[in-house]
Formats: C-alpha cells, structure tokens, sequence
C-alpha cells in the first residue's frame, strides 16, 4: 500500500486506527528498555490500595503505541519523511493493563516546506481512546509527509 502524499491530505479528515489491548507483556518489555520500573506499573501490592486501585500502563507507553496505530493506518507508507514534534500532549486518564486502545486522528493543519519543494508538514490531532470511549491522552504531532513529483518541482 502506497501512503499519502502531502497535496493528497486535507484539514479535517479523520481516520480511526486498528485497536490494540495493553498487556503485562507491553509493561514489562516498556520497564526494561526504558529503565522506567516505578511500582506504579510494576507492583500489584503497591497500587492495591492507591487511588487507581490497580498498576497503570505508563503513560510514555501509550503515547508510543500511538504512533504505531498511527503507522497501521497505511497514511505514512512510504511517504513519510520525518516525525518532527509533539505539542501540548496530556494525559487525561490512566490505561490499565488489559485496556483496549485505538487513535482517533484528524488532519488540523498542512502547509508545504518553506526550503524544499518535495515535502510538507501536517499537524494531526491524536486522541487514545479506549474501551469505554474514555480520551485517555491526546495532543498534536507534526509530520513532514513527500509531495508528488510533478514536472513543475524539480
């Protein structure tokens, strides 16, 4: 599958990504390679008696597999360049282990590249959702996305 090229996007368009359940797995392999293992994720004992009553996902972790959602769309297949930033991201709500998560994603802003002439930047708004239509985190990303060869670029 070809992804889109910058002209092809437009402010306002909306997809909903594939859905993904948060596992023991996805925390234990998130707490080693990041070296993140606060007993707020890794101990059961610990969180029984906190106000989530439970371990949480770290909140790093969902905005990881965001992006991944982001990239089972097929939008970026090959036509992605870079992944420049993130703005104002929040947390609103925690994700538990076995929660069910997707994206909402829609374009809010695109605009070409003020140095080259092959590429654009578009702003989307991510939403992670999760089962029971809970926004858990959302915020803007930007992207650098390929522009069409035409004859009038070179």
């Amino acid at each position: 599958m070809t992804g889109k090229y910058f002209d092809e996007w437009t402010v306002g368009e909306e997809w909903i990504t594939p859905s993904r359940t948060m596992t023991e797995t996805d925390v234990v392999m998130f707490a080693a390679m990041s070296g993140d293992y606060n007993e707020l994720h890794t101990s059961k004992e610990y969180m029984k008696d906190s106000q989530f009553g439970e371990r949480i996902v770290h909140g790093l972790l969902g905005l990881a597999v965001s992006h991944g959602l982001l990239f089972r769309l097929g939008l970026l297949e090959g036509t992605g360049i870079a992944f420049l930033g993130i703005e104002s991201w929040q947390f609103r709500a925690p994700i538990f282990l076995n929660d069910t998560i997707h994206a909402k994603v829609k374009v809010l802003d695109k605009r070409p590249s003020r140095s080259k002439s092959d590429r654009g930047i578009v702003k989307i708004l991510v939403q992670i959702i999760k089962q029971d239509d809970t926004i858990v985190q959302e915020g803007i990303k930007t992207l650098m996305i390929k522009r069409k060869k035409t004859d009038s670029r070179s």
